[in-house]
């Protein structure tokens, strides 16, 4: 692989970028506007009903954030006049064809333009509807890939997946495509219309029997599969979480989201116009592992040393999350712990005219919330695969060759200190922006 020039690739480029509210979209954005001031157009696909609310989303989504202080301290006064010049919103929906863009004129003016897609559009909700997954991860690829077919000067599409697609799988993954229709499975079909068809036919089900909309969330839900990492913390953070399930000594597989951004535009720089499909594995447990442990440990020590003040006022005490490696063993602990004691205490409620009902009711909220999160981690705690990242690492190589932008877009995680960045980055992360 040639030595790869990532500034000056991204010059006088026009980029196509779906999801352009997200995280790693938001991070994308401000790191090529910062790196490469010359870049043409970003185009900015946001849910919206038109082109107003298109902008304001642009504005107070993305803008406003923190993420781009650097870019506003360094142009100062001219910040606004700049990203007008670069910055295009669109209004659009990529469950829809054409990318919900209505206006005939723009499309065909897009697909003149534009070089670059780069698709991080996706529902990263594992608590979602099936049918909103569905039409989110599965048709938006879908519509987004025959959009950029119709783009005449197109170099590359960027599409971008999380690494959780791989199910629950073991040993090591490695960098490869999927065929269509092909399963994880490996001895099934996969056929896409007939997933489709068994949503929309459970909804005609629910609405021919009259049920509520409530009923209709919950059985979308129902066909899904739920987890998030973060919830612990933020449980643990309110004291509602002092047990857990899990194995300590399992390896997780997490990147900074810079990292991950830095290596999207290598690979938009080094395979840019290429008539071929390549793979990449953006990942950590290869190349740098780092277990349950070290993050359990960071955890017990950044609110050792942040502790959470109550409502009154007072320092909620911090205890160690306790971690029960058996499964079995974690359902006996919180049934005899817990749903025995809340099932007598009910009983009580009862014979006494619903005097104890407040209190049964907050206990048993807790209950279940644990519970939830237990369904939602059970084949994420015990996932016991690697991601293969020897395709990256040719890539790293190549970068390699030019130290200034080896060093401006690392993408490395050998280079990370998990203890400090957990500490120091991802925990705080969490309690600033996701704890409420």
């Amino acid at each position: 692989m040639e030595s790869i020039r990532i500034v000056e690739f991204f010059k006088n480029k026009s980029i196509l970028v779906t999801g352009s509210t997200g995280f790693l979209a938001k991070i994308f954005v401000e790191k090529v506007l910062r790196v490469q001031p010359e870049v043409k157009k970003l185009f900015l696909l946001v849910r919206a009903g038109d082109a107003t609310s298109a902008n304001q989303r642009v504005q107070t989504e993305i803008l406003e954030k923190d993420l781009f202080k650097v870019l506003k301290d360094k142009h100062g006064d001219g910040f606004r006049s700049f990203v007008t010049k670069k910055l295009v919103p669109l209004a659009g929906d990529i469950v829809q064809e054409d990318l919900g863009i209505h206006d005939s004129d723009l499309r065909r003016n897009l697909w003149k333009e534009v070089e670059v897609v780069v698709n991080v559009a996706a529902t990263t909700n594992f608590d979602e509807r099936y049918d909103v997954a569905l039409g989110v991860n599965v048709l938006g690829a879908k519509h987004i890939l025959e959009f950029a077919k119709r783009c005449v000067r197109l170099e590359m599409l960027l599409h971008v997946s999380t690494a959780y697609v791989a199910g629950e799988q073991s040993g090591l993954i490695l960098e490869k495509k999927f065929l269509m229709g092909e399963t994880l499975k490996g001895d099934s079909y996969l056929d896409i219309e007939a997933e489709l068809s068994l949503a929309d036919e459970k909804k005609r089900e629910l609405r021919a029997e009259d049920a509520p909309e409530e009923a209709e969330k919950l059985a979308m839900k129902e066909l899904g599969i739920r987890r998030t990492i973060d919830s612990v913390i933020i449980g643990y953070a309110k004291g509602k979480i002092t047990c857990f399930f899990g194995d300590l000594d399992i390896i997780m597989d997490v990147v900074p989201g810079d990292m991950v951004v830095n290596a999207m535009m290598a690979t938009m720089a080094a395979h840019s116009g290429q008539q071929a499909e390549f793979i990449y594995h953006m990942g950590s447990s290869v190349r740098n592992p780092v277990t349950y442990d070290t993050l359990e440990h960071c955890h017990f020590r950044y609110f050792l040393a942040n502790p959470r003040v109550g409502r009154d006022g007072s320092v909620m005490p911090m205890k160690r999350l306790r971690f029960i490696k058996s499964m079995v063993v974690f359902r006996v602990f919180m049934t005899l712990r817990y749903k025995l004691p809340f099932e007598v205490m009910h009983l009580v409620n009862l014979l006494s005219c619903g005097r104890l009902a407040r209190g049964y009711n907050e206990l048993n909220r807790k209950y279940k919330f644990v519970m939830h999160l237990v369904e939602l981690y059970k084949p994420y705690v015990y996932f016991d695969g690697c991601f293969d990242d020897l395709n990256m690492e040719r890539l790293r190589m190549a970068m390699k060759k030019d130290d200034a932008e080896a060093r401006m877009f690392d993408f490395d995680p050998k280079h990370v200190d998990w203890e400090d960045y957990f500490c120091s980055i991802h925990i705080p992360g969490v309690m600033k922006y996701a704890f409420k």
